[in-house]
């Protein structure tokens, strides 16, 4: 018998994935906040979780998961920053809804973090026994829903970064090659260092945490610590654009309201040793993309 897998937030970059990839190996039910997707195999629910927590448990009860995957999160670290209140709700208060009921039902969640609990000061790849600061409230809220999470032994907590792909919802590269392809000009920052993650890859890690049944605190990000301008460069020269186009800025230059760390690399051995699975390098996540580019 097929598992039953739950994804909160199942029309994102990260749902959206899982679902083509695992939509043959698993019974899927999705929810989605504006725009449902027609994935063949699935069931879905139009949910608004900020404004409508108290339908959190009729549906999972409703679909009795094994599995509940909570990809739901604020993508913006700056509108985290001036408005608290909505990040705590999203990220805290939702999640300890999907948890307190999940428990119940004997099901396990896996929930998508990020880098951005640590503040950046390490001179090298933070692993997961790294004590995390963070430095804005986007990794506080993230920060405090991990532990909401981790109070179950049988849950998984993943920290990914800079989630790219080919994907319409790939907000970087997306940004990149639109600019580049009509020969406009971008300006990411040089002095911002991440383990930017292929989402093919993540997908896939997740349904390999899934068949193996791990559970714990994992780093689930690409091999290669990079800055966003070096990224940019690989991009505009793997996709053959104008690479002087690229303009690197500090974080100075730019006027934020959160404050960023400035090296959050991780090191995702632990994960790949667990599931026996390899994240890729940047250069062969752009050469995926790339791939994928010509193909449609």
């Amino acid at each position: 018998m097929k598992k039953k897998i739950l994804i909160f937030g199942g029309t994102g970059l990260i749902g959206s994935t899982f679902i083509n990839y695992s939509k043959e190996l698993f019974e899927i039910f999705y929810t989605y906040n504006e725009n449902p997707q027609n994935f063949v195999h699935t069931n879905s629910n139009k949910i608004n979780l900020l404004l409508e927590r108290e339908k959190i448990p009729s549906i999972i009860n409703q679909f009795n998961p094994d599995v509940i995957i909570n990809t739901v999160a604020y993508p913006s670290v700056d509108f985290c920053e001036t408005n608290h209140d909505l990040a705590n709700e999203l990220h805290v208060n939702v999640t300890k809804d999907i948890v307190d009921v999940a428990s119940k039902n004997n099901c396990k969640v896996i929930y998508l973090s990020t880098d951005a609990v640590f503040e950046g000061e390490l001179n090298k790849k933070y692993v997961e026994d790294d004590f995390p600061k963070p430095v804005n409230y986007y990794g506080i809220s993230k920060l405090n829903a991990e532990k909401i999470v981790l109070e179950n032994v049988n849950n998984v907590v993943l920290r990914t970064a800079v989630v790219y792909g080919s994907h319409t919802k790939s907000r970087f590269t997306n940004w990149i090659l639109e600019y580049l392809k009509e020969n406009k000009t971008v300006d990411p920052f040089i002095d911002q260092f991440n383990t930017p993650t292929l989402v093919d890859d993540l997908a896939k890690s997740i349904i390999k945490i899934i068949e193996t049944d791990v559970s714990g605190l994992f780093h689930a990000t690409g091999k290669t610590c990079i800055n966003r301008y070096e990224f940019a460069v690989k991009l505009a020269k793997s996709f053959r654009y104008d690479e002087k186009l690229v303009f690197p800025v500090t974080s100075k230059d730019k006027k934020q309201n959160a404050p960023r760390p400035n090296s959050t690399c991780l090191d995702s051995s632990k994960l790949e040793n667990a599931i026996n699975f390899q994240f890729s390098n940047i250069e062969n996540g752009i050469s995926f993309i790339l791939d994928k580019s010509r193909s449609f």
